[in-house]
């Protein structure tokens, strides 16, 4: 599982996905996003410094996408947000783990943990706001019909 910091920059980058290079402003992303504002904001700091994404202050400011969202793949994330994920670690708990001192898990956890990676790097915030924009459209579309619970299974 991807820590909180890391589903939140998800979701964010999707929203600014979706504004199609407009600068969007954090607090209109954690609104829209239902995100702690000033949470995101650090997020967003932290993703700045790494090159994700763009900040402009002032009139006409607010944050873009430094890349194409296609480009931004979520191992990029993970790795710029240090995301547990991205370190090898045993299923065990072991102190070392590897080919040559394998835990009774190893080669079952190597396999999972190569599945997992291999989403991450190919998953990009290009599909993650192709998922929301789809979401939204259901919710907008069947506002009587789709209760949020409904939407968040979606």
């Amino acid at each position: 599982m991807l820590s909180q910091s890391v589903g939140y920059a998800v979701t964010a980058l999707g929203y600014i996905a979706s504004a199609g290079g407009k600068p969007v402003l954090v607090k209109e992303i954690a609104k829209a996003a239902e995100l702690p504002a000033p949470y995101l904001a650090k997020l967003i700091h932290a993703l700045g410094k790494r090159g994700i994404v763009n900040t402009q202050r002032g009139v006409g400011g607010g944050v873009t996408l430094a890349r194409a969202a296609t480009d931004i793949s979520l191992i990029e994330l993970c790795t710029a947000l240090d995301d547990p994920v991205v370190v090898p670690t045993c299923m065990l708990g072991t102190a070392e783990c590897s080919d040559e001192r394998a835990c009774p898990a190893h080669k079952f956890w190597t396999a999972q943990r190569a599945k997992v990676m291999e989403f991450l790097t190919n998953t990009s915030v290009a599909d993650v706001a192709a998922f929301e924009a789809r979401r939204r459209w259901k919710i907008e579309a069947f506002p009587i019909t789709v209760q949020k619970r409904d939407a968040e299974a979606l």
